[in-house]
């Protein structure tokens, strides 16, 4: 069995990407090993980011906002599948990714945007965390070995699709 690494982009680093990491790491068991950057990373995981982790069964201590800098050398792992999970970070002039990885974008909205009480701050996190899960469990239901590189491409693309 083949462990395809997948890595999660976002602008700041600090909340969609941190938490498709920490559930795809937690639901991929040895399918998939999740990281994630961003383009101008935040420095610091969002609090609310952290404790969606730890919920999940995923040790907070093993996420930190980083550059996808990280990702493009020749000492990084080479990424099978890259996502961006914010229309920014879609929209930018991504690094060149060794082995030409899959892309996909899978759009969501910003809960670290959020404002007011911080039970609404966690109700967006929530609602966050459980989109970026459905589209997770879409990627983990997938046969990608069996699929030629037009049809993983194809089906990737498909998940972030609203329609």
């Amino acid at each position: 069995m083949t462990t395809l690494n997948v890595l999660f982009l976002c602008t700041g680093n600090s909340a969609r990407s941190i938490m498709a990491e920490a559930l795809l790491n937690t639901l991929g068991g040895d399918r998939f090993r999740a990281f994630s950057a961003g383009s101008r990373p935040a420095g610091q995981v969002n609090p609310y980011a952290a404790v969606i982790a730890r919920q999940l069964g995923y040790p907070p201590s093993a996420l930190r906002s980083k550059s996808w800098d990280e990702f493009s050398g020749p000492d990084a792992p080479n990424m099978d599948i890259v996502v961006t999970v914010c229309d920014n970070a879609a929209g930018e002039a991504c690094p060149l990714w060794p082995g030409q990885p899959l892309r996909a974008h899978w759009g969501f909205r910003d809960p670290a945007a959020a404002q007011g009480t911080p039970e609404a701050i966690e109700k967006e996190f929530a609602r966050a965390c459980e989109q970026i899960r459905q589209h997770i469990r879409r990627l983990l239901a997938l046969p990608l070995v069996s699929l030629d590189r037009a049809a993983q491409q194809q089906a990737l693309h498909a998940i972030g699709d609203p329609s």
